[in-house]
């Protein structure tokens, strides 16, 4: 690979030992892809998760004396007010949270806290090169906005970070962008929580950067539900639709020669549905995977209002949405109804969403099911409406 003079200086250590591991590893992935050189990022995001081996590599990267040459947003970990507050946060939880704050904030990121970014903070622009971990991020940066990323993981977001480059290869590269399947869309989208159960027709779509044809128009949540139920359930880091995305203004400029064809129907996306539903009655609501955006946690207060819930309803979204909705003094009319906004946390925290372990879940967010799964929480998946019924 070839590096120009402060790229090398830093392979070199002439800044520090930090600086030289990140430049290593980033070698290493551009010589796997076969990257001839690097270029410089103008954003990055870290999908830190609060994990132990996220939170070694960054205290790694922290003793050996960087600071970020690009200040990455975070992703949730959990927040230690809420759950001290509520009597649920343990020592082992508190002094894990700590270390993890300690870490990232010593390396110079903005700690947002949040699997949205994109919507604050840290906007990209069409073009943008970005080194972006995170399943709602990567997707939505590269398909929404035009920006380029690949999908990367928490450590090579983080070396890219502390650096100011990655290899140029895959997404960032024009002939990598276009789309190899069409998919012919002959379904009628009511809700945002349509579009989650078309990312998750993943499996028939198979393996490739899919265009969807057939849609008209599309929300940020729609774009926000589509992306990151592709992104979990088929590693898909771009998608275009036709009339919609900045890339896709023609089928002609954006479809590669290869192309293959899909189609997905009403009846698709109805089985999908049924298989989630729940069999019996819910013991709680978890809404917010990817966070909740602005409008749909003013959705929700409306059910809410007409409908109160007879369980609790935790909504996770980030502190900027919550200080607003304070400063209007919605967020305690939402507690009065047993809802809680929580800000700063991931569904995937099982050191404080254990307490939830033996009772019944829903989520309108089928990536929640799946990640508290994965600790032994039981989360069946529904709209929004649906939600609110079966909670009354």
């Amino acid at each position: 690979m070839k590096l120009n003079s402060h790229q090398q200086d830093m392979l070199d250590g002439k800044y520090s030992k930090g600086h030289a591991m990140a430049m290593e590893i980033l070698i290493a992935i551009g010589d796997s892809f076969n990257a001839e050189e690097m270029v410089p990022i103008d954003r990055a995001h870290v999908a830190l998760s609060a994990q132990k081996a996220d939170t070694w590599f960054a205290e790694k990267m922290a003793k050996a004396g960087v600071t970020c040459a690009v200040s990455p947003t975070v992703n949730p970990g959990y927040s230690i007010c809420y759950f001290k507050n509520k009597n649920l946060l343990s020592e082992e939880a508190k002094d894990n949270m700590l270390r993890v704050e300690s870490a990232y904030k010593s390396l110079g990121s903005t700690l947002t806290y949040s699997c949205t970014p994109y919507l604050f903070a840290n906007t990209a622009h069409f073009n943008d090169i970005a080194s972006f971990s995170e399943t709602s991020v990567t997707i939505f940066a590269n398909s929404v906005i035009g920006a380029r990323t690949n999908r990367e993981s928490s450590f090579s977001s983080l070396c890219a970070a502390i650096t100011g480059y990655t290899p140029l290869y895959g997404y960032l590269l024009d002939e990598n962008r276009k789309a190899d399947i069409i998919v012919n869309v002959e379904a009628d989208f009511k809700s945002h929580f349509d579009f989650a159960m078309l990312g998750l027709m993943a499996p028939k779509i198979g393996r490739g950067n899919p265009i969807f044809v057939g849609i008209d128009k599309m929300s940020t949540e729609d774009h926000i539900n589509l992306g990151t139920q592709l992104n979990v359930a088929g590693s898909y880091a771009l998608y275009h639709v036709l009339g919609v995305t900045p890339e896709a203004k023609n089928l002609e400029d954006i479809v590669d020669k290869n192309v293959r064809e899909v189609t997905i129907t009403d009846k698709d996306l109805e089985e999908l549905k049924n298989k989630n539903l729940p069999e019996d009655k819910i013991d709680f609501v978890m809404l917010g995977c990817p966070h909740y955006t602005y409008d749909q946690i003013l959705y929700l207060l409306n059910k809410i209002r007409k409908d109160k819930p007879k369980v609790p309803i935790w909504v996770l979204t980030s502190k900027a949405n919550i200080g607003l909705l304070e400063s209007m003094g919605l967020k305690e009319e939402f507690n009065s109804y047993g809802v809680d906004l929580v800000p700063d946390t991931c569904t995937d925290e099982y050191l404080v969403w254990n307490f939830l372990k033996g009772k019944k879940g829903i989520s309108d967010s089928p990536k929640c099911s799946y990640y508290m799964s994965s600790f032994g929480l039981d989360i069946s998946v529904a709209d929004i409406d649906t939600i609110i019924e079966l909670a009354r």
